[in-house]
């Protein structure tokens, strides 16, 4: 069906064999979704909870559309594509879905890869004096992330959250679990799935950055607040080799009246990567070690990754128990890595983590 639609508080339209909707989800704020396939999909993970009830506004013409969520609304146009995002009391503009003058529209496009897949882009107009802030921890040293890429996916010290909030008083999530980025360039914004069945992404409005945030939780989740011993000093250091250099480094706190909430044991404690348990040679009684940190207040954390040599103990069963994360061809393999044995370079896998 050709043309726009209300169907239970939600705005639906389809043109070019695109099916698009954008339906109030929480307080002043809307989620687009948005695919090429015979239908959009509610069972894909994602980071939005179900929303609370919001009273919206729809409005439908022939060639324009509007949808109203208290401080926020969505204008789509069929003539030119494009769906502009903007205060309706106001009438200040936040965003507008378009893509730059050197692409024939849509601002959203599909690039088949297999089946129902697609690799997903959709641009933003960029504004002058536009700065943006969040989308996780990086390494690159900017608050403002106007004019940087992000790739969305996580690394060694490479937290990606696609969540950005604007100056322009708009916060942005991008609902998409798939591999890609963020490009915020002068000339426009671009965010990127590499797979993907549809797009999904939902935006709100406030008049501060606090608001924002607390529409961003509502939709999210709120975090539960820190126990007390997790809100004190956490010491790491690259790294501790044996329990002896552990305590001897806690005691000393201790003994100089300095708090410590957390100490951490990084890397190389285990016996191989994968079998999960402490090389007793360094660290010869950790129950004992426990006991007395807990005796002077303070927790042990111990990182744990999520590799497994192939000369683990467990190693073998989990390869034939389909327990390792599998690459898309070849080898399973993540990559060499030198463990703490003799053996130089071995191979290491990651376990599957979504495994039930």
């Amino acid at each position: 069906m050709y043309g726009f639609r209300q169907q239970n508080g939600k705005l639906v339209w389809e043109q070019n064999h695109e099916k698009v909707q954008i339906e109030p989800w929480g307080r002043d704020s809307l989620r687009v979704r948005a695919t090429m396939n015979a239908a959009i999909r509610d069972d894909l993970p994602g980071a939005l909870l179900e929303p609370t009830a919001t009273e919206s506004h729809i409005e439908i013409g022939e060639e324009r559309a509007l949808i109203r969520n208290g401080k926020i609304a969505a204008e789509v146009s069929l003539v030119t594509n494009t769906t502009r995002f903007f205060n309706p009391i106001t009438g200040a503009e936040y965003l507008v879905e378009q893509a730059p003058r050197f692409r024939w529209p849509p601002a959203r496009n599909y690039a088949s890869l297999n089946s129902e897949l697609f690799r997903v882009d959709v641009w933003f107009k960029a504004y002058e004096g536009e700065r943006f802030y969040g989308l996780g921890q990086h390494q690159h040293g900017h608050l403002d992330q106007k004019g940087c890429v992000i790739d969305l996916f996580q690394c060694n010290t490479e937290v990606a959250i696609p969540f950005l909030l604007s100056n322009r008083g708009y916060g942005f999530l991008w609902n998409n679990p798939a591999v890609g980025r963020v490009e915020l360039g002068k000339n426009a914004t671009r965010w990127v799935a590499d797979a993907t069945p549809q797009v999904d992404y939902w935006i709100t409005a406030g008049e501060t950055p606090a608001e924002i945030m607390e529409h961003y939780a509502d939709a999210t989740g709120h975090a539960p607040m820190l126990p007390e011993w997790a809100a004190g000093f956490w010491q790491s250091k690259l790294r501790y080799v044996t329990q002896d250099e552990l305590l001897a480094v806690a005691r000393e706190y201790k003994r100089r009246g300095l708090l410590l909430s957390i100490i951490v044991i990084d890397f190389f404690h285990w016996t191989v990567q994968g079998d999960w348990r402490f090389d007793l040679g360094h660290w010869p009684d950790p129950a004992g070690m426990v006991r007395e940190l807990e005796a002077m207040g303070v927790k042990l954390m111990v990182s744990i990754w999520p590799t497994v040599n192939t000369l683990s103990q467990n190693f073998e069963e989990m390869r034939r128990r389909g327990l390792l994360v599998r690459s898309e061809r070849g080898s399973p393999m993540t990559k060499p890595f030198r463990d703490t044995k003799p053996e130089g370079l071995v191979p290491v896998h990651f376990y599957d983590a979504t495994n039930p």
